[in-house]
């Protein structure tokens, strides 16, 4: 019975989160052939919703791994998850000059990309044994995709630091115990090194998990 409930939540969340993905994609796609480039300006109004409910489900995965209810490393998730939502949520949320930019119409699409390669093998897997070539796809495109979304999320924050210069976002006065003035803008500059070397570090634990993935497959393919 707990088997059965753990499989039934995971299913759902894995659906809900792909219906989400796949709605943002194609919302994103439609407008685009509609309206040509114009589409690029108002796409976080047009899909911001959506996208933030699912970004802010995805939290939930650190839960899943950490309680051992999902199979996968927690560090590279973690990174994931913590580095979107701040992008997200702290820059692109918290300007809205920023948000009829074009690069994050692209960020979007990098996201929905590495996710719409994810959630379907997710829900596959709980219900039978992916293919190798889906196994395969999960586990090699994201080479490409997932450092140009890092480096989306690069160009995003280099591009809101002139809003958080002049509007002083974020920024703030501490007095106690001593008297220090926060510039947010630099805990961005401070923060887009850390960007990178978490980028480094997810590769580097991902191309791992590729690489024990395709392992177990081919032991599996030679006991059959």
């Amino acid at each position: 019975m707990r088997f059965s409930i753990r499989l039934a939540y995971l299913f759902l969340y894995n659906l809900l989160q792909f219906c989400g993905h796949t709605w943002v994609f194609a919302n994103m796609t439609a407008r685009f052939f509609s309206f040509g480039g114009d589409a690029l300006a108002d796409t976080f109004y047009s899909v911001g919703v959506v996208m933030s409910l699912c970004q802010l489900m995805s939290v939930l995965e650190l839960f899943h791994i950490a309680d051992g209810i999902e199979k996968g490393e927690l560090l590279p998730r973690f990174v994931q998850v913590m580095e979107r939502n701040f992008v997200l949520f702290v820059v692109i949320i918290s300007q809205e000059e920023i948000q009829s930019k074009s690069v994050v119409c692209i960020q979007f699409y990098l996201w929905n990309t590495l996710d719409l390669l994810r959630y379907p093998h997710g829900l596959l897997a709980l219900i039978s044994t992916p293919s190798f070539n889906m196994l395969w796809v999960r586990h090699t495109l994201w080479i490409l995709v997932y450092p140009l979304s890092v480096l989306a999320e690069g160009v995003t924050i280099y591009q809101a630091l002139p809003y958080f210069q002049s509007l002083r976002t974020f920024s703030f006065q501490v007095v106690w115990p001593v008297s220090l003035y926060v510039h947010f803008p630099y805990v961005l500059l401070a923060y887009l090194p850390v960007l990178g070397a978490g980028a480094c570090v997810t590769v580097w634990q991902l191309l791992g998990e590729r690489r024990q993935q395709l392992e177990n497959w081919n032991k599996k393919a030679k006991r059959k």
